[in-house]
């Protein structure tokens, strides 16, 4: 039985009115567009993304629907390597809509080797060659840290000069020291990849910890 966590986020807190565009912002139309098994079906550039990355079952999908306030936009499972395609959504409305992209989760999976491969490689071609993609959040589990999985696609995404923020997903699994203790570990470890945006966002998807922030925060990609 873990402590009910409290609000803590590593950086500064924003202002209402960020985060009341936020809000506005997932309180809007959300629509999901396609799915995506290589880059061959890749649409064509447009709007501003916004892609989420994560080990398997490190609760992107879960993640999602929070932030939009949906419980069945994005297809959450038990069983790691669910999702299997890259899925685009459409967030907002004209003139500034923004896309999010769920992708396929990186690590174990019950799938074949090949198929493993065959993600991770259309994965690495999408995060390195999408000139729309404004952001990428690297969601990592709290009870476990960053993993060597993990740091293996920031570095990919420092070489490639890709901006990444650190998003600590499910922080309710955690007491408030150890909330604490793995935010202070993430945000040292973190310093060394040099396209990794220095705000960690701490959330839980469960409890609602850190999600108005998170959204203030992606509501910023839709400014002009």
């Amino acid at each position: 039985m873990t402590d009910q966590p409290e609000q803590i986020i590593e950086g500064e807190k924003p202002t209402d009115e960020a985060l009341e565009k936020g809000r506005l912002l997932f309180a809007g139309p959300c629509q999901f567009l396609l799915g995506v098994p290589d880059m061959a079906h890749l649409p064509a550039p447009g709007h501003p993304e916004l892609a989420f990355a994560g080990r398997s079952n490190v609760g992107k999908s879960s993640l999602i629907n929070a932030l939009t306030g949906r419980n069945t936009l994005a297809r959450t499972s038990n069983t790691p390597g669910r999702t299997q395609e890259l899925n685009f959504f459409r967030l907002g409305v004209d003139p500034r809509p923004l896309i999010l992209v769920d992708l396929p989760g990186y690590g174990y999976a019950k799938v074949t080797r090949s198929k493993v491969k065959a993600w991770t490689g259309t994965i690495r071609d999408y995060l390195r060659g999408r000139q729309t993609l404004k952001r990428v959040m690297v969601l990592i589990d709290s009870r476990h840290g960053i993993k060597d999985n993990d740091r293996e696609i920031m570095k990919m995404l420092d070489e490639a000069a890709v901006s990444y923020q650190i998003v600590l997903t499910k922080l309710d699994k955690l007491s408030r020291t150890d909330q604490s203790l793995i935010i202070d570990k993430v945000n040292q470890q973190a310093r060394v990849f040099v396209a990794c945006h220095p705000h960690i966002h701490a959330t839980s998807a469960e409890k609602g910890t850190g999600i108005a922030e998170l959204r203030a925060d992606i509501a910023r990609f839709c400014e002009g």
